[in-house]
């Protein structure tokens, strides 16, 4: 296990998290590294830059208002391995509405890396729609 990783990873996470629910999506893209690999509804996806990244979160987010998303929070994160530079990480993560309610919450994976002196959230494997 390596300290100062998980609280890079912890720290990538964390801003992944609030530029997400500040709907800021160039600073959103800037807490990935490249190519980024989404493992979601039995797909992967290869997002290879920070530019396409940002158009599809763009396209999303009105999705993602009329479901009655206001925000995000991370329920619980556990770091379950570490090295110099990757760390896995296992999260629950609550969507909520403007009142505070959580109306989903799901379990995912996630795996931080260090590339070119960047820590950034580089795979995500989500069962967000899984029930």
């Amino acid at each position: 296990m390596n300290e100062a990783s998980e609280k890079s990873a912890i720290a990538a996470v964390h801003a992944f998290i609030d530029t997400f629910n500040a709907q800021d999506h160039e600073r959103h893209a800037g807490t990935l590294n490249y190519p980024h690999i989404r493992l979601a509804n039995g797909r992967f996806s290869r997002i290879e830059s920070a530019e396409v990244f940002m158009a599809g979160s763009k396209r999303n987010e009105p999705a993602l208002r009329a479901e009655g998303w206001h925000h995000t929070t991370v329920a619980d994160l556990k770091v379950i391995q570490s090295g110099r530079d990757k760390v896995h990480l296992a999260l629950r993560n609550d969507r909520c509405r403007a009142d505070g309610t959580v109306y989903h919450s799901f379990d995912t994976f996630w795996i931080a890396t260090l590339v070119e002196g960047h820590w950034g959230i580089q795979f995500r494997s989500s069962y967000l729609h899984d029930e």
